[in-house]
């Protein structure tokens, strides 16, 4: 086992669990689930600790807000609730409105299912991002966490590392190559190593960890 490997099982070991999973999403490719990881994407893409966004998709789910009709049809000041109960209170406001009008959207071009929006890009991981990008408050970071976490579910996705995910094999000494990276994994799933790999970039001392551990 080469050097790289061994830092890949220390990190993978230790941090490797999809945002999904700690964040209570039994990951399906159906409707419900997508969307779930589809809130959780937006909340995470904010500039805010990603343990407030978990908990505030948590929170969002216990409140029944857990698929687009229920999210369009619940009352602006419900979802702010929801939001503030999970911490989530500098965006709130704001966050409560792109809520509601990405589900209405969501529910008028895609019938609620982003299956739909999967079958539109039809294979083209570009276009997805691109369709992703039109549901209110899905900027790039948001767009490219979901992807992120989707590809369980969504295989031709797969090998996705995001930008955060290659900070966090740079950090570690590891390549910045999506392909690679998974070589290095073996049968680790590609989300659940790129979401180790996000968390030594957004935590140093996970890095530093994992390196100690490998050597």
């Amino acid at each position: 086992m080469t050097e790289q490997q061994r830092v890949v099982r220390e990190l993978v070991g230790a941090h490797g669990r999809t945002f999904a999973e700690e964040a209570g999403i039994t990951l399906k490719d159906t409707p419900q689930p997508l969307y779930r990881l589809l809130v959780l994407a937006l909340l995470l893409s904010a500039r805010i600790r990603g343990s407030v966004a978990i908990d505030a998709a948590r929170e969002l789910h216990k409140a029944g807000l857990r698929d687009p009709r229920r999210m369009a049809a619940a009352d602006w000041q419900e979802r702010v609730d929801a939001l503030g109960r999970g911490g989530y209170r500098r965006y709130d406001e704001r966050t409560a409105t792109q809520l509601g009008d990405g589900a209405e959207l969501l529910t008028e071009r895609w019938g609620g299912d982003l299956r739909r929006m999967r079958k539109e890009a039809d294979g083209d991981v570009a276009e997805l991002r691109r369709l992703l990008r039109e549901i209110p408050g899905m900027g790039p970071a948001g767009a490219d966490i979901f992807l992120r976490e989707a590809q369980p579910v969504w295989p031709e996705v797969a090998p996705y590392m995001d930008r955060k995910a290659l900070d966090g094999a740079e950090r570690l000494g590891l390549p910045k190559d999506a392909d690679r990276l998974v070589k290095l994994a073996g049968n680790t799933q590609p989300a659940v190593l790129a979401a180790a790999l996000v968390r030594a970039s957004l935590n140093k001392e996970v890095a530093e960890d994992s390196l100690r551990r490998a050597a």
